[in-house]
């Protein structure tokens, strides 16, 4: 059962996004994941979450640079699919694009940063941060591409290792409630949680929020049926296979067939058929009749 809106914890990549979309919140942030101050924060309109009519193309993870021109891309995953190394590669690959203008030289990209806030162990050693930076594997030597890709785990066993305010703010991240910022007396997350409890009183958030759910389960339905579909697909060719040779035609038009309906009834058609010509001719029929 889904929590209500007010109950969220920061780990909820919904209002993870929102949050950050405040640039102080973003600068925040990031300054506890990286551990050094950085300049003034820009959050880019192009990513923007709270201000989008359309969240049927909505993207929830963070795109921002600061003064000194470094980018920065930062994203919640709540559930391990097996893929966030690549996706950390398109994000890279993204950031570039973005940040070299035509007729700029190679030379002109700027540092970057593509960060993962996982509430899962991405790699399995009990770490809290894993960083990552491109290195020759035949000398000690670093590419210096300007590139860094950091995975943060609130998972983390390693506490000796990572400040304090890091494992606080994981730890937050997963348990965004009064007692607990109470009972850690860190400034810097209680500045977050702050922002996070304004966000959850903003009742037109909360209602973006349904909304924005029930598109999710809308898509998800959608991609089961799609599922089916293909399930289907697949199983009437076979059928068919063992009848003749199924035609390039005859295939495209089952492929295109959508309807689980109709390819229940082509199933049914495929099994009585005694050859292909018996089923294609069946088919038409049907086509007629409609």
């Amino acid at each position: 059962m889904k929590k209500p809106f007010k109950e969220l914890d920061l780990s909820n990549a919904f209002l993870f996004a929102a949050a950050l979309e405040d640039e102080e919140t973003c600068q925040q942030v990031l300054e506890i994941i990286l551990g050094f101050p950085i300049s003034k924060v820009k959050v880019h309109a192009e990513h923007s979450l709270l201000f989008s009519s359309d969240f049927r193309s909505i993207r929830l993870d963070i795109y921002a640079s600061d003064e000194m021109q470094v980018m920065y891309n930062i994203e919640m995953q709540n559930s391990d699919e097996k893929n966030i190394a690549k996706r950390s590669r398109y994000h890279q690959a993204e950031m570039d694009v973005m940040s070299l203008k035509p007729g700029e030289d190679f030379n002109d990209l700027k540092p970057s940063y593509v960060i993962f806030i996982c509430a899962f162990d991405p790699f399995g050693y009990g770490l809290y941060r894993y960083t990552f930076e491109q290195k020759c594997l035949e000398r000690d030597l670093k590419l210096n591409d300007g590139t860094t890709k950091i995975f943060l785990s609130t998972k983390g066993k390693n506490a000796d290792e990572v400040p304090k305010e890091l494992i606080h703010f994981l730890k937050y991240v997963e348990e965004s409630t009064d007692e607990y910022v109470a009972s850690i007396e860190d400034k810097a997350v209680e500045k977050i949680h702050n922002k996070v409890k304004q966000l959850k009183e903003w009742r037109e958030l909360e209602a973006s929020y349904m909304y924005f759910e029930e598109l999710l389960e809308e898509r998800k339905k959608e991609g089961m049926a799609e599922g089916k579909a293909e399930a289907k697909q697949e199983a009437l060719l076979l059928i068919l296979s063992q009848k003749g040779n199924v035609s390039s035609k005859l295939k495209e038009s089952i492929q295109n067939q959508r309807e689980l309906e109709v390819l229940d009834s082509w199933m049914k058609l495929a099994l009585q058929a005694e050859s292909m010509q018996g089923f294609e001719a069946q088919i038409e029929t049907a086509k007629a009749l409609v």
